[in-house]
């Protein structure tokens, strides 16, 4: 295709950020992307006129998170409205003394799990649950919605290394499009996958399937299940990476969104649980005051949901709303679409936990090779892993240390 200073491979929001900062210091940048958008695992889709997240849409640690600044710089609106998990008053369908009495067994969960020493050995976080405890399946459910998977799969040490201020805010206009508005004045080749990066010779060659691009460096901001697979492929190749890569896989978590008639009798901005004993759906309930259901399924209720076809996510989910707020909402309710991000041949799940015992990868993913190829992505942060923000601050890191490269070997 043609030479240029750094290739970024990936435009999710680890590429993106590491692409902006390159352009401010005038370095020559191409962003190849194998989707045939802008924003990885950030996507806003439009249903029924409403702008719609399919990935991320919450800003955590939002008074803290660079990417409400650039909402700010593009002229898009934040809407600090408190999320329903953070307002007792706005969880519905659950009887005010068993909603108590799952706050203070979550209380006690997590207060154990936050109390365990680093020093100590790593531990699954279901360690930390009371034995025989009513309310441990509906955390297993939480714990979907936080990691993609089920407490027994998640360490303990990369849960309480992770950063949250408690501030959660989002974007009206879609954190996905807030994503592509930041990327618009870059070089960014879409329908591009790099199918292999050879940092063989002087300069980096990186195959793609419109040819080649010969670099003096690179990023590479691809899920880590991608580069567990060997995509793109290294030459000569690096088993160390490969190696961290697998120990954080994506976990999976899916949306589906449901459009409501007549929706003013609804509670705005709340938030329901389809069951209470066993995995469920959480529901919140027109999200930003709009006629709609945000259905959220995680671990292994999204992968079964997923696996049973198109029609799955929303029979589920009308069927789960339907038991608490009646028969006569469900010929109100019309399935717009979901994610099905498990299928997704360029995530294959949502985003990055770490296995017990397996904390320490992030560091190792992050590390740079040979001052010329550089990592970013979310699961290369070691406190933010699993944000937007942590695949932000991953991307400027890589970006600056690429700076820092270039000015050591003469520019």
């Amino acid at each position: 295709m043609h030479e240029t200073d750094v290739v970024v491979i990936g435009a999710g929001a680890a590429g993106v950020a590491a692409a902006r900062r390159l352009a401010a210091a005038q370095v020559p940048t191409v962003v190849l992307e194998a989707r045939s958008r802008v924003g990885g695992r950030a996507w806003t889709l439009r249903g029924a006129g409403l702008p719609l997240d399919l990935g991320c849409g919450w800003l955590h640690s939002a008074d803290e998170n660079e990417w409400a600044v650039v909402a700010t710089e593009v002229g898009f609106t934040l809407d600090r409205t408190p999320p329903p998990w953070g307002v007792r008053r706005k969880t519905i369908a659950f009887p005010s003394p068993e909603l108590e009495d799952f706050r203070e067994a979550s209380e006690r969960f997590f207060g154990r799990l936050h109390g365990a020493e680093a020093s100590e050995p790593d531990r699954p976080a279901s360690d930390f649950l009371e034995p025989g405890n009513r309310w441990n399946a509906l955390l297993n459910s939480v714990s979907t919605f936080i990691s993609g998977v089920e407490l027994d799969q998640v360490s303990t040490h990369d849960l309480n290394n992770y950063h949250d201020s408690g501030a959660n805010w989002r974007v009206a206009e879609g954190y996905g499009a807030l994503v592509e508005a930041y990327a618009a004045p870059l070089d960014v080749r879409l329908d591009c996958p790099a199918t292999l990066i050879d940092h063989s010779g002087k300069r980096l060659r990186i195959a793609t399937p419109k040819g080649d691009i010969h670099a003096r460096a690179a990023i590479v901001a691809v899920p880590t299940s991608m580069l567990a697979r060997e995509l793109p492929r290294f030459s000569p190749a690096l088993p160390d990476k490969v190696a961290a890569a697998a120990k954080l896989p994506l976990g999976l978590d899916d949306k589906f969104f449901l459009h409501v008639e007549r929706a003013e009798d609804l509670p705005v901005e709340t938030r329901l649980f389809g069951a209470l004993d066993r995995a469920t759906g959480s529901y919140q309930l027109r999200p930003f005051g709009r006629p709609v259901i945000e259905c959220y399924f995680g671990g292994a209720l999204a992968r079964e949901l997923e696996a049973g076809g198109d029609d799955a996510f929303a029979v589920h989910a009308i069927d789960q709303v339907t038991a608490h707020l009646g028969g006569d909402i469900r010929k109100r309710l019309k399935p717009l679409f979901g994610s099905a991000w498990g299928r997704d041949p360029y995530a294959l799940g949502a985003y990055s936990f770490a296995r017990p015992g397996d904390a320490g990868a992030r560091s190792v993913l992050a590390e740079t090779v040979k001052e010329r190829l550089f990592f970013a992505g979310e699961a290369c942060s070691v406190n933010d892993y699993s944000t937007a923000h942590g695949a932000y601050r991953s991307g400027e890191a890589a970006a600056e240390a690429l700076l820092g490269a270039f000015e050591r070997l003469g520019a």
